[in-house]
């Protein structure tokens, strides 16, 4: 619902810089809007242009190099062969290797184009946090619109989704409403969440996102996120010897990879898991099968990380 909140706000403003007002006209009849991603965007995207009424097919998928980063030279190229409007979706944290798109360099030819950036930072986001991490999001601050989730890096429950939009009055005019009954603020006034939120009413989700970043502060988060990525990188020099190949470059906390077959990959997964000392999803990566650490727990120890390097060398023992 981040994203879905985001495209909103996006579909709203380049609509109106084209003089087309889609609140009030809908999408029949209106310019055609393109959106431009990467080939490994999280499955979440193209369901958030589902529910806004843009449609998968109004995605056009750009390469991605061999971390799974949107190239930005396609990108442009793409971008230049479209005259009308457009959103770009980038992302911080590759699902399955963690890895960053090129920031500034795609906020350059969304910007080229007069098309709306967003930035799909579930997990990745919170980099900013950190002073060693900083820079896998550098250029960030130039999109319009940012999705972030609050269960991954700050450990909050499911359902606290963030959406932060750089252009309010695109934001507002998409999402507010109006009611007799309802005490409106004047605009400019106190915030009132039903004009900034898809749902008219709803429980107080932020709390607990207010919370936490209370509680740890600054350098509580960045300590948090420095952790899980020391603890991706220990795993990452660790597993090599099980026998396993590590297919990425261990940039944040993500972990991927494989065994010398895809029936060994699952068959050492599967015993891993059923053993009870770890659990983690196993994923496809270049058409083949392998396995996925996102350290994100902010109790996992460096303990935790040697003893399933432990059961993974179990687990793949003749």
């Amino acid at each position: 619902m981040a994203h879905a909140t985001a495209l909103a706000a996006a579909r709203n403003h380049v609509l109106h810089e084209v003089g087309w007002n889609v609140e009030e006209k809908g999408l029949t009849g209106a310019p055609q809007i393109r959106v431009f991603a990467g080939e490994k965007a999280h499955s979440t995207f193209p369901r958030a242009l589902r529910f806004v009424g843009l449609g998968t097919a109004s995605m056009t998928e750009i390469g991605a190099d061999d971390q799974g980063r949107m190239r930005a030279d396609a990108l442009r190229e793409a971008l230049d062969s479209n005259d009308g409007p457009a959103i770009v979706c980038a992302k911080a944290g590759e699902v399955n290797t963690g890895s960053f798109d090129s920031f500034p360099e795609i906020a350059d030819a969304a910007e080229a184009a007069g098309a709306w950036l967003h930035i799909d930072g579930a997990f990745g986001l919170w980099a900013a946090a950190s002073p060693r991490f900083a820079h896998l999001v550098e250029g960030a601050e130039r999109a319009d619109s940012w999705s972030t989730d609050g269960h991954k890096q700050l450990n909050v429950p499911y359902d606290c989704g963030v959406m932060l939009c750089a252009r309010p009055e695109a934001h507002r005019r998409a999402i507010s409403v109006y009611a007799d009954y309802l005490v409106h603020e004047e605009e400019g006034g106190a915030r009132d969440q039903l004009d900034w939120t898809p749902e008219f009413s709803r429980r107080a989700r932020g709390f607990t996102v207010y919370a936490a970043i209370r509680q740890l502060g600054r350098s509580g988060i960045a300590e948090l996120v420095e952790r899980c990525c020391d603890h991706a990188t220990r795993f990452a020099a660790g597993i090599p010897s099980t026998g396993a190949e590590v297919l990425n470059e261990v940039v944040f906390n993500q972990v991927l990879f494989r065994y010398d077959s895809d029936e060994r990959t699952l068959e050492i997964l599967r015993r891993v898991q059923e053993s009870g000392e770890a659990w983690m999803s196993g994923s496809v990566w270049q058409g083949r099968q392998a396995i996925r650490l996102s350290v994100s727990n902010w109790q996992t120890s460096e303990d935790d990380i040697d003893r399933t390097i432990g059961a993974f060398a179990a687990a793949a023992a003749p």
